[in-house]
């Protein structure tokens, strides 16, 4: 919507913040320059990075905060039920799965993430651990704290230069991974849900229609997808069965996304090389033991899910989330928002033109509900001067004949024009 646009969201924090400041619980680390600009923005913040499970339902109930802000902290149905006043939670990076979306619709709550901002990091890291597959970095720091000194076992590296870099996923942290793989002069290949033959040329690499199609072709594959439904297990015994012997996976996303199972056995029968920064069962917050049977596998390096964790990432990050509060404290309207709608039922829009007077949308709404019809989306848009303004309602029903006379009867409508909607899709902000 624009900034002339009146929102009509549930969960308007004007309502409640007229007086009061807005509470923020932020249940997870989060950079001080966050913090310190909250405050500025005249929040009242609570800070526990500690938080997980039953301490995060109580400490909801115990603050009732507008605003809750994670990192990695599990945010299940109990936690969102918890508050009263809850109306947004902002995950402090991209991925979003470790918030119920499902329960947060259901009570009117907005989910907002801070897609991209740590793309760099996670880049980084990726290539790190590339690298130290190929060269076996690990193994030798291990073998010379330990005193030995095998030089010849690990002179074999098969290098880089020259050879094919798959990327499953071309968002951000895709293309920044490809641009790394170019500097090192690597054939770079993709595929991704909306790449085209023609931007995959714009950017100087290959396309790829199919996803074990590039395991089949590629030196090294990295796995960049949002975690989901569609993409859980996209790694699976297919993909890893197409995997050329000795080649090199990384996975920076979510466990979610590899079959661990299959790949475990695609480690053993083909000498595969990977990196995980991310596992299929990661602890929770706190607990520092950590079992997973893949890291025991030779040939497998791991880092403890820490893409992101780049000072220049997290200050990024924090800016973001800040953003994003600020802009719903402002406008009432949720940036980089998750779970809008895609599609709603509403089957008819109403352009009611009209004075900007008071009662004239309550009219409307009253006749609208006399007659069935339920109000799906709308904006009222404010023109110059104020003096008048354009409702457009979108409803599910259809309205009668009878309603619209009555809705134009009013004394401050200018006129009521109604149209059909075919296969409505929401413009919100999309991550």
């Amino acid at each position: 919507m624009s900034p002339t646009t009146t929102p009509a969201a549930a969960n308007d924090p004007k309502s409640t913040q007229d007086k009061n400041p807005a509470v923020v619980l932020l249940a997870d680390s989060f950079d001080a320059s966050g913090i310190a600009a909250l405050e500025q923005q005249g929040c009242k913040v609570h800070v526990d990075p500690s938080l997980e499970g039953e301490q995060l339902v109580a400490a909801i109930k115990e603050h009732d905060p507008q605003i809750l802000v994670v990192r990695s902290t599990k945010v299940p149905a109990d936690a969102i039920s918890a508050g009263q006043m809850l109306s947004l939670i902002v995950r402090a990076g991209a991925g979003y799965d470790t918030i119920d979306i499902n329960a947060a619709s259901a009570q009117g709550i907005s989910v907002a993430n801070c897609p991209g901002m740590n793309s760099l990091a996670v880049a980084e890291l990726a290539w790190g651990l590339i690298l130290s597959c190929d060269r076996r970095i690990p193994d030798q720091v291990a073998d010379l704290r330990e005193g030995n000194w095998k030089k010849k076992e690990y002179a074999k590296a098969a290098g880089l230069y020259g050879r094919t870099l798959g990327i499953v996923g071309l968002g951000r942290i895709g293309l920044a991974i490809a641009t790394r793989g170019q500097a090192f002069g690597m054939k770079v290949i993709a595929w991704s849900k909306d790449l085209t033959v023609e931007s995959a040329q714009e950017l100087g690499i290959d396309h790829c229609e199919d996803v074990t199609n590039l395991a089949r072709m590629s030196d090294v594959v990295t796995i960049n997808v949002s975690a989901n439904p569609e993409t859980r297990h996209l790694v699976n015994e297919s993909f890893c069965k197409a995997l050329r012997p000795g080649a090199i996976l990384v996975n920076t996303t979510r466990g979610s996304v590899v079959d661990q199972d299959a790949l475990t056995k695609a480690i053993r029968e083909k000498n595969l090389r990977v990196g995980m920064d991310v596992f299929a069962n990661e602890p929770s917050a706190g607990d520092k033991n950590f079992d997973d049977p893949i890291v025991q596998e030779p040939g497998v390096y791991g880092t403890h899910h820490v893409g992101a964790s780049t000072s220049q990432a997290q200050e990024a990050i924090a800016a973001e989330t800040v953003r994003v509060i600020k802009t719903w404290l402002d406008t009432g309207e949720v940036a980089n928002c998750v779970n809008l709608a895609t599609r709603t039922a509403a089957s008819e829009l109403l352009s009611i033109r009209h004075l900007n007077q008071p009662g004239v949308l309550a009219h409307v709404f009253e006749v609208l509900g006399r007659g069935g019809c339920n109000v799906e989306e709308m904006e009222n848009v404010i023109y110059a001067e104020a003096i008048a303004a354009c409702a457009r309602i979108q409803i599910a029903g259809s309205i009668q004949n009878q309603d619209l006379d009555e809705i134009r009867s009013h004394q401050h409508v200018i006129s009521v024009t109604r149209s059909p909607i075919k296969h409505h899709e929401q413009t919100g902000e999309r991550s």
